[in-house]
Formats: C-alpha cells, sequence, structure tokens
C-alpha cells in the first residue's frame, strides 16, 4: 500500500468518512551546506521523491485532530489550547508536535482556523537525516494553507515550519529543510542564501552525466532536539560574537587566519567548518553551472572531513560509509543532515551503483548495522495530491 493510500484510509478509519484533500511534501537530501542555515549562510539541498501524505477533513468544533501510521493513538487539542501543549510529552507521540506545531504557528501567523482532522503516512526514513520532520510540516502547511484560506506562499509556509520545529518541537534549527521540502524541483538542487531567502534552481543533470547519488542510511537515529546540535549552535554563536558580526556568514576564509588567534581551539574549529562550508557551497554551485556534476565529488568528501574534524558532528558509522563508498569508486562521499547518526550520500557512476552499494554494505563486517542503501533523485516540493 502506497503511503497515500495508508493516509486517506486512516483517516477514513478514524472519522467515518472520506477527507476534503490529500496533500504531500518531501524529504530532503542535503547535497552540501551542513550547518550553515542557521548562521545565515549557503546551502544546496534537493527535495526526495520520497514523501508524507497529510489526508485532511475539517470538523464542526474548534479541536485538531492528528493520527498517523507510527502511532497508536491519536492525539488531540482545542486550537486555543495548542501552545500549552508543547512539549507533548509522552514520547511515543512526540511526532504529533510537528503537525500541531505548524497549526499554532499558522494561527500566530492570521489564519482563521477551524477544527480539523489529520491523518499521516510517510515513506520518508525516520531519523535518517533526510529530514521527516520538515516533510510533515510541510504536508499539513500546505493542506491547512488551503483549508483555512490562509493564502500564503512557499516561502512563508517554510517559515510556519521552521517556527514548529524551534519553538513547539524545540530544535533550533534552520530553514534549510523546509524550503527545500517546500521549493523542490525534479532534477535540480535549490540553491538558497538562508539570510535573505533568495531561492534559485539549479539543475543537476546526473542521468545525463551517467551519475547517481546514493543514499547510505546507517540506521543510526538522530534527534535535533538533542544536546550535540544545539552545542554546536551555540559555539556558532560564540564565535561570531568574538568576531563582532551578525552571523558567520559575514566572515569569509581570509578572516581565519584572526580568528584563530581569538578563540578557543574548539570554538574556532566550529567557526572554520562554517566557513570553508560556504565556501564549499558556492564552489559547488560553480561547479554545477560550468562542469556539471562531475566535477563536485571531491568537494563533497572536502565536506565529511571538515564535518568529522572541525565539527565533530559525524559517527564511526557514517565515516565508515563514507570511506566505503570512495574506495569502491565514488566520486565524492559526505555525511548529509544534522549529524550524530543519519545518513551519507555517495555521488557514483551509474555502472557502478550495485559495486558501491555492496561495498559500503559490507562495512557491517565492522560490527556495525547493515545499512540501507538507495539510490534518490531529486523531486518536486510540497503539492496538492487529491
Amino acid at each position: 500500500m502506497s503511503a497515500q493510500d495508508a493516509a486517506t484510509r486512516l483517516f477514513r478509519e478514524l472519522t467515518g468518512h472520506d477527507a476534503d484533500g490529500v496533500w504531500s511534501a518531501p524529504g530532503r537530501v542535503n547535497l552540501i551546506g551542513e550547518h550553515t542555515d542557521y548562521n545565515d549562510g549557503f546551502v544546496l539541498p534537493f527535495a526526495t521523491p520520497h514523501r508524507t501524505y497529510a489526508a485532511l477533513g475539517m470538523r464542526d468544533d474548534e479541536r485538531i485532530r492528528v493520527v498517523s501510521t507510527f502511532a497508536e493513538e491519536p492525539v488531540e487539542a482545542g486550537l486555543s489550547e495548542l501552545e500549552s501543549t508543547f512539549p507533548i510529552s509522552a514520547e511515543q507521540d512526540a511526532w504529533a508536535a510537528y503537525p500541531l506545531g505548524v497549526a499554532w504557528a499558522l494561527l500566530l501567523a492570521g489564519a482563521s482556523g477551524r477544527g480539523v482532522d489529520i491523518a499521516i503516512a510517510s515513506d520518508v526514513p525516520v531519523g535518517a537525516g533526510l529530514s521527516s520532520s520538515a516533510a510533515i510540516e510541510g504536508a499539513t502547511a500546505s493542506a491547512l494553507n488551503e483549508l483555512w484560506g490562509a493564502g500564503l506562499d512557499r516561502t512563508a509556509l517554510a517559515s510556519i515550519g521552521r517556527r514548529a520545529e524551534n519553538e513547539a518541537v524545540g530544535a533550533p534549527t534552520g530553514i534549510m529543510d523546509q524550503m527545500a521540502s517546500m521549493l523542490g524541483e525534479a532534477d535540480a538542487a535549490l540553491f538558497l542564501d538562508c539570510r535573505s531567502l533568495e531561492a534559485q534552481s539549479i539543475p543537476l543533470g546526473m542521468a545525463e552525466a551517467g551519475l547517481a547519488v546514493l543514499v547510505i542510511d546507517t540506521r543510526v537515529a538522530h534527534a535535533h532536539s538533542t544536546g550535540g546540535y544545539r552545542e554546536r549552535r551555540a559555539s556558532c554563536e560564540k564565535g561570531a560574537a568574538i568576531m563582532g558580526v551578525p552571523a558567520l556568514r559575514d566572515l569569509s576564509t581570509a578572516d581565519l587566519p584572526r580568528a584563530d588567534g581569538l578563540m578557543d581551539d574548539i570554538t574556532f574549529r566550529r567557526v572554520r567548518h562554517i566557513v570553508t562550508e560556504n565556501q564549499r557551497v558556492l564552489d559547488t554551485v560553480r561547479a554545477l553551472r560550468e562542469h556539471g556534476a562531475r566535477a563536485i565529488g571531491d568537494l563533497l568528501t572536502a565536506s565529511h572531513a571538515s564535518m568529522r574534524d572541525d565539527f565533530e558532528i559525524s559517527v564511526p558509522e557514517l565515516d565508515t560509509a563514507v570511506q566505503s563508498a570512495l574506495d569502491a569508486g565514488a566520486l565524492g562521499a559526505r555525511m548529509t543532515g544534522g549529524g550524530f547518526g543519519g545518513a551519507a550520500i555517495a555521488l557514483v557512476e551509474q555502472d557502478a551503483v550495485p559495486a558501491v552499494a555492496d561495498a559500503v554494505a559490507a562495512f557491517a563486517a565492522a560490527g556495525y548495522a547493515a545499512p540501507r542503501v538507495f539510490p534518490v533523485t531529486p523531486g518536486e516540493g510540497a503539492r496538492r495530491d487529491g
């Protein structure tokens, strides 16, 4: 059964009638630009073909009820009570903070809400660093925007999703994931300036170049609301304050020698990752435009080394996956997502996909759980499906 069918069936089981509509939004793979988003920097993600579906129907009262295929019971709240429900304490119901948080953020933005039932199903891998959370937020925001007549554009809806994640869920993330989920286009990456929110579609042309992107899901789950992510963000803010700039986006590689003389080693290395990662994003966009996807492999691999050594957000499973892919002939590889688990990506010749996938799968011999390996192609952003 498809995730869309699962959402519509779950809605029918919950309410006894058909939904008013079904909306969906994708997860995302970040090609390059990690942790630069909340530093007002540059990122280059693309939307995945994996999607989260939300079937919605209006109610006659002022209550919102959400249910999903990955939870046993519905979670319900009054529209006027939403803010007081956060954080949702029951671990098995924590997922509900995402759709409820979106509803709350839309109401704060001026939407005239009415009661609604929401049934959610997804084929975006959870905990793999592919932003299953942004997919929930994008599908819910798109649906409520239409049903509540809010009239917000896609960039505004991405901001709604980010507010839900930051304030309702408590994860101090930037806006990259939500923008990629809302604005993604087929066979293209989204070059996003996270300060101005200016977005440009950058054609990838993977198929024409005979290339594929492999996702290597290590099955090591991560959570953005845990301490490691928050500590990295605090280090970045400390570094910006020391350098007297609003955000690390305002530094260039030429500023690094001065930063090294002013900061402790850990803060400097966190800053160095952000500054060099921003430059790698710009270099990747330039390489794609001028030379195509074959020219970006070394930039991906350099990004991983920076995340491993300077930002220290990789884990042994991710390092082993990246090295296994490179040893098997990948043009480049890096972890993707917030870190501390999740997935890596590898840029691979299409005819070498089976060999690289087999080599990566063999890293289980190192004592790790066997990874899930699959190719991914850039898909389109949030939409109405029915």
